[in-house]
């Protein structure tokens, strides 16, 4: 099976890769097998040492990866550089945080001693997608790593070429050999691999069909899987929002890498009382975009990730306006070239409400109340975050917990954050990225629990010492 990496803005093909055999597979996870007994001894100086120096050569070689990622999957030079400089950043906290989140922790009970322990599990498989490529692996390797696991990466097939150069990364960086490993394989190929003895848990970032396939083998297998899906986050501008910031982090939040991002805003949702106003200052912004080559820095969009994805967009844009929605800016595609699109009239029932749209087209829906822009964001299968707006923050952070998901943002456009957890209910997944919580889910949480001692030894009042601050 051949993988190929296709320039979406020329739609030419830049290189060809060979999946491995079944041979190489099983190879690669002996290694990592071998790698994790070794591994898992370091101690977190010598682990944070070696991640600092990939934080570092992010850096050292943003402008040069940045290129691999715009040619491979179109986003504009800007925002790929930005993506790089991102994971170096997730680099360094996870050096400089590992150690405390993974401490020995004692908990007083009736015992001489009881404590917590953080110990790796092993071999973690990563499944990754293809419109953040190298965000979403850093985000889940720089954790993962630093607990003293191993990793095999299964990369989307259209990102070869940022999957090699994370490898030469890490293993420039000086990475033991094993202990990261990219595989040149297809999806099909995954679900064998979930089975191996040696593969310990699985996360995946991608579709909900490919989520609910790789939860089903994990399952089938008794293992771990951590799920970060689609979203349909909506974007709520209440009656007393500054309309201008609105606008403004709602242009970003919807257009950034061309719309082709799980937390981007795809439900507009306004109360009517400031409609009107949001949407001529919205339409406004849109019709300045620049819409182009994305190697070169005034490019705010680019194509898209393939024709098929400008297609599918396309489609899903045509059935609501069947329905009743209507086009107020915007062109036609061409080729892998999706316009920035404004959609009005915009309800439950038509594809831009209900999906998940990957691209770059903000769908506007109108209300009158809260209450009734609260049903409307709850009104989704997916659950991965919401933005509100208001000048009223008593008020918002009030209404917080009448929203469904993993996230609420205040006059603020969902993003992630090294420092916050980051995850989503219902179809968006399950488990969580990043902060203290992303850095546990691989981790063997362990009980000790150490008894008193009997009378015979006089030892009835001692108690045993707990080292409470060294790793696990």
């Amino acid at each position: 099976m051949k993988l190929k990496s296709i320039n979406p803005y020329n739609n030419k093909v830049i290189e060809t890769f060979e999946s491995y055999s079944e041979k190489e597979i099983n190879k690669r996870i002996s290694r990592s097998e071998t790698a994790f007994e070794a591994w898992k001894q370091t101690s977190f100086d010598e682990r944070k040492a070696l991640m600092l120096k990939l934080a570092d050569l992010l850096i050292e070689n943003t402008t040069a990866l940045g290129e691999i990622v715009t040619e491979e999957m179109g986003k504009p030079l800007t925002e790929a550089k930005a993506e790089i400089e991102k994971c170096s950043w997730v680099c360094e906290y996870y050096a400089n945080e590992s150690e405390i989140f993974l401490h020995r922790e004692a908990v007083a009970t009736e015992s001489h001693g009881s404590y917590i322990e953080y110990e790796p599990l092993g071999t973690i498989l990563g499944v990754m997608p293809w419109n953040f490529p190298f965000w979403q692996v850093f985000r889940f390797i720089a954790p993962t790593l630093m607990a003293g696991n191993v990793v095999l990466l299964k990369h989307a097939s259209n990102v070869q070429r940022s999957a090699r150069a994370i490898q030469e990364l890490l293993d420039k960086a000086g990475f033991p050999e094993g202990v990261f490993q990219n595989l040149v394989i297809g999806a099909k190929q995954v679900k064998k691999i979930i089975g191996h003895p040696a593969i310990k848990a699985v996360t995946l970032t991608g579709s909900e069909p490919a989520g609910k396939s790789v939860a089903t083998e994990a399952a089938n297998n008794i293992k771990k899987s951590v799920l970060e899906l689609g979203g349909n986050n909506a974007f709520i501008v209440l009656d007393d929002a500054d309309v201008d910031k609105a606008v403004e982090i709602g242009l970003k939040a919807r257009m950034q890498n061309g719309g082709q991002s799980c937390i981007a805003a795809k439900r507009f949702i306004l109360h009517e009382k400031i409609s009107e106003k949001f949407i001529e200052k919205f339409t406004h912004s849109l019709n300045k975009l620049v819409v182009g080559d994305p190697l070169k820095e005034q490019t705010d969009i680019g194509p898209l990730s393939s024709i098929e994805q400008a297609e599918k967009v396309t489609e899903q844009v045509n059935r609501s306006v069947e329905m009743g929605a209507k086009i107020i800016a915007g062109a036609p595609a061409e080729g892998a070239f999706f316009y920035p699109t404004l959609v009005v009239n915009v309800k439950p029932g038509m594809p831009l409400f209900d999906e998940e749209v990957f691209g770059p087209v903000a769908p506007i829906t109108i209300v009158n109340s809260v209450e009734e822009a609260i049903e409307l964001s709850n009104k989704s299968v997916y659950g991965l975050g919401v933005s509100l707006f208001t000048n009223d923050l008593k008020k918002a952070q009030a209404l917080v917990p009448e929203f469904d998901d993993g996230a609420v943002f205040i006059n603020a456009l969902v993003k992630s954050h090294p420092r916050l957890p980051f995850g989503g209910t219902k179809h968006s997944g399950y488990g969580r990225e990043l902060s203290v919580a992303g850095i546990r889910e691989f981790v063997n949480i362990k009980t000790v629990y150490i008894d008193k001692l009997n009378d015979t030894n006089n030892n009835k009042n001692k108690r045993v010492a707990i080292s409470v601050g060294s790793p696990g």
